[in-house]
């Protein structure tokens, strides 16, 4: 047979023989399950993948009756920043009405919870007209960002410019400090959208700043399931891995550092978490074959691990599909029916 035309991670097309697609296929579910400890894909799985990949056209689906539901995170945001419009109502109705999609997200141009804060009440205005003009479930959604906690813009020492130095009890304690204060912006701004008829709530990019990060929002979904039991609220998480940047938090007994995907859902289910959006990260010097079932195999024990919905996070360079802002239909289709097929994910 002739050369399979597929992609590289960074979009680029490349053209790999037979023989290399399943020599990518194997490899990549190999990297997975070495570093989570998890099992490699199935002979049928990775046939399946060959076939899926082997496929000559442009757009693949699954099929019929294994459709999933979609949550986006950012969404209002994304239309303007690609030259649409600048009004976060009409993006709403043009996620709803022209895309079609089955949840819409309001969210601020500056996307963290802290810079929220001082201009909540101007959301909850803008939240209450959103109810008014849509039909599908409506989140609000911002990252935990630790980030934004820090000198010179937050009241904390910045652990990255701390931990360089060798101050590595100082730079633990402010990770602490911060922890509190997002654990107290997450519960304000959700509660006052929540109040303000949000559908649910998004924290998005968790985990973005390490091990604190994920703590924080985990305490805050705590928090808010117990203020509020019927409040959907969906985590999207960061990375494949927790990175260890305190190193010594835990959560419900259980060492936050180094956690994958399947170990992830289980302290987000304690939390009182509805939605969990893993993630595995796109190695851009790979084909997508590779990278699809390296990020099946992370995701496909999370799913059975999961007793929540697990909706993998999906575009932009995670999720096996390559790293571009407006990512190529060919790649995206086949990594978002491997996920459905393979790994029965709820959604994505």
């Amino acid at each position: 047979m002739g050369k399979i035309r597929t992609r590289l991670g960074d979009g680029s097309f490349i053209e790999i023989t037979e023989k290399e697609l399943m020599e990518d296929l194997e490899s990549g579910s190999q990297d997975a399950a070495d570093r989570a400890k998890v099992p490699t894909l199935t002979s049928d799985e990775i046939n399946f993948l060959k076939d899926l990949f082997m496929r000559q056209d442009r757009i693949v689906g699954c099929q019929q009756g294994k459709e999933v539901v979609m949550t986006y995170d950012e969404g209002t945001l994304k239309i303007r920043r690609h030259g649409g419009t600048e009004d976060r109502l009409q993006s709403l109705i043009m996620y709803e009405k022209f895309f079609g999609a089955d949840t819409a997200e309001l969210a601020h141009v500056d996307y963290s919870y802290k810079p929220i804060k001082p201009v909540l009440a101007y959301e909850q205005a803008i939240m209450e007209q959103a109810v008014l003009l849509t039909h599908v479930p409506l989140f609000y959604g911002a990252m935990p960002n630790l980030g934004t906690y820090t000198e010179p813009d937050g009241p904390w020492p910045n652990p990255m410019m701390l931990l360089p130095a060798g101050k590595v009890k100082e730079a633990r304690n402010a990770y602490e400090h911060m922890i509190e204060d997002s654990i107290n912006d997450i519960v304000f701004i959700g509660s006052g959208m929540w109040e303000a008829g949000s559908d649910g709530l998004n924290l998005d990019t968790v985990g973005a700043s390490g091990d604190a990060d994920a703590l924080a929002s985990f305490m805050a979904v705590e928090k808010l399931r117990a203020k509020y039991p019927d409040m959907p609220i969906e985590v999207g998480m960061a990375g494949e891995f927790i990175l260890g940047l305190h190193g010594d938090l835990t959560y419900k007994g259980t060492r936050l550092a180094g956690l994958y995907p399947h170990q992830q859902v289980k302290l987000a289910e304690q939390a009182g978490v509805s939605i969990f959006g893993p993630v595995v990260n796109t190695n851009t010097s790979e084909t997508i074959a590779w990278n699809i079932s390296r990020a099946c195999t992370f995701i496909k024990p999370c799913v059975e691990a999961s007793s929540i919905p697990v909706h993998p996070n999906m575009g932009m360079g995670v999720g096996g599909v390559v790293m571009s802002d407006f990512p190529p239909v060919d790649a995206l289709s086949r990594c978002s029916v491997a996920m459905v097929e393979i790994c029965k994910a709820d959604g994505l």
